[in-house]
């Protein structure tokens, strides 16, 4: 089901073509084997992670140059985003990548940035957001409004508070969060706190180093929905830790922060959705193939293939606007969550066309049907639903006037 190269959507350039070649051919290799996906320790296969860092260089394809990376923007992440989800490989790319480096890169000191990003381009550091509350969404300002701080526990009881250490020297944090992807294994932790007691309270970013944090910091994984991602609860008891960048004159510049990243992590998710449901319609179409040379009915598989011809015009459609977004100028796109929610819901509808057409075996947990299925329910939870993103990026952007807020 792949496009044309002259005819593709996304205008790639002879370099885009070269990577998503190499990308390809790598991941069609080791990504679909067994223990690639459901790795036991780290939740992926470090042998391919450093393939993927040392000879392709991905996690720093969007890191500016003076700092290891190869500065090629959204566009060439979202490439490599749609590869890694045709194959529902399982890696560090997401929670280092899209969701931590940027922050980094936003907000760190000089220091900061020098020290971390360098290690993030070659794939020596990963790195989890931890944002309490339960709702990744919520934090990055997809499916609600970020700046107040109910979604980390408002400065009152739960979410994670930050108190100044008793020497004087960086913070302690106290507190939990769930639903930290790669939070297990992770080599440095952003985690959302607050801090400033009850009339100054505010959400501020802190830095983590599970080397330095002692026993007060406890990580456990937890089985998720989906076996290629690695949720799991963080939990810190006066856990030492360092201020990301400089404590802001506004505390919204942090928020704000959240948000943009959020709005660039939204199409990078929405190119990892359409490159799993174009892998999922590859994948159902050649088992159609198949049984058309094995002399099955020809009326039931013709009904089959419109029903993937539609499918095939709506994942095209969501891969579109995905690229249209990840070109779209400044920090954090607003199309963002526009192409997200139509990503999702092309996933879903792919790979529930797979499911049902594979019928008794696409239902076994161990078939990739079943696979593609569960990354679409994941992924919902996740970072949908996608009536919620519409609604909120509606509401930011004043799409639907005073009719929307």
């Amino acid at each position: 089901m792949d496009t044309a190269e002259g005819a593709d959507p996304a205008a790639l350039t002879e370099e885009q073509r070269e990577i998503r070649r190499t990308l390809r051919d790598l991941l069609d290799r080791h990504a679909g084997r067994p223990a690639a996906r459901t790795a036991p320790t780290e939740g992926y296969d470090p042998a391919l992670w450093a393939r993927m860092s040392g000879e392709l260089g991905l996690p720093g394809l969007a890191l500016p140059e003076e700092y290891g990376g190869a500065g090629r923007g959204t566009p060439a992440l979202a490439l490599v985003c749609e590869e890694t989800g045709r194959a529902l490989a399982a890696s560090p790319l997401l929670a280092t990548s899209v969701l931590a480096a940027p922050l980094v890169a936003a907000l760190g000191t000089p220091a900061q940035r020098a020290e971390l990003l360098p290690r993030i381009a070659d794939g020596s550091l990963t790195c989890a957001l931890a944002a309490p509350g339960g709702s990744l969404a919520h934090a990055l300002g997809l499916t609600g409004d970020n700046t107040t701080g109910a979604w980390s526990g408002d400065g009152r009881a739960g979410g994670v508070q930050a108190r100044p250490a008793p020497d004087g020297d960086g913070r302690l944090l106290y507190g939990e969060a769930e639903q930290v992807l790669d939070g297990h294994s992770a080599g440095l932790l952003l985690v959302a706190a607050h801090t400033g007691g009850f009339a100054r309270s505010r959400t501020l970013l802190y830095l983590v180093r599970p080397e330095d944090a002692g026993p007060g910091l406890v990580r456990t994984r937890r089985t998720g929905l989906d076996p290629t991602r690695s949720p799991a609860g963080v939990q810190l008891r006066d856990v030492p830790a360092t201020l990301l960048g400089e404590d802001p004159d506004d505390p919204a510049d942090i928020t704000r922060a959240l948000a943009a990243a959020g709005r660039t992590a939204a199409v990078l998710l929405a190119a990892e959705a359409t490159g799993a449901a174009r892998g999922a319609l590859e994948r159902t179409l050649g088992d159609v193939a198949a049984r058309e040379r094995s002399g099955r009915p020809a009326g039931a598989l013709r009904a089959a293939r419109h029903r993937l011809a539609d499918l095939h015009v709506q994942v095209e459609a969501a891969r579109a606007l995905t690229y249209c977004a990840a070109r779209e100028p400044g920090p954090g796109p607003e199309s963002g969550p526009f192409a997200l929610a139509q990503a999702l819901e092309a996933l879903r509808a792919a790979a529930g066309e797979a499911v049902r057409l594979h019928g008794g075996t696409g239902a076994a947990p161990e078939h990739e049907a079943h696979l593609y299925f569960r990354r679409a329910a994941a992924d919902e939870l996740l970072f949908g639903p996608a009536a919620r993103l519409r609604a909120r990026a509606a509401e930011r952007t004043g799409l639907l006037g005073e009719a929307a807020a």
